[in-house]
């Protein structure tokens, strides 16, 4: 069975930063794109950034400059530093596997949510 794992939300004021962590586990052959979504009251769920398994980035206008997503592959583990933090930036950040492969299935995962709240 196949868990994404997502750590390292909290409370920061404006011009903080945060590193937030998830960690895929099962049985785990692969994973294609690594990504975060977040989802602000009242708002849909958008993509903040990905990462694909050689590395190649993107990120949505609002955080570029300011976020930073990585990956382990070795660890099915992404990653994102989140500096220069807005109180727009709060929201429930989610941890997105798309297109991981287990011996027998290939599907797109998500993770629980971790909060992060922006405020003085």
């Amino acid at each position: 069975q196949v868990q994404l794992v997502e750590s390292g939300g909290g409370l920061v004021q404006p011009g903080g930063s945060l590193r937030l962590s998830c960690a895929a586990s099962g049985t785990i052959v692969s994973i294609n794109a690594m990504n975060w979504y977040r989802q602000a009251p009242g708002k849909r769920r958008e993509l903040v950034a990905g990462i694909t398994s050689g590395g190649s980035t993107n990120y949505a206008d609002s955080v570029k400059g300011r976020f930073t997503i990585s990956r382990d592959n070795a660890k099915f583990t992404v990653y994102l530093q989140m500096n220069s933090l807005k109180p727009e930036d709060t929201a429930v950040y989610y941890c997105n596997a798309d297109r991981l492969r287990t011996w027998g299935s290939l599907g797109d995962y998500w993770g629980q949510g971790t909060q992060v709240t922006v405020s003085s």
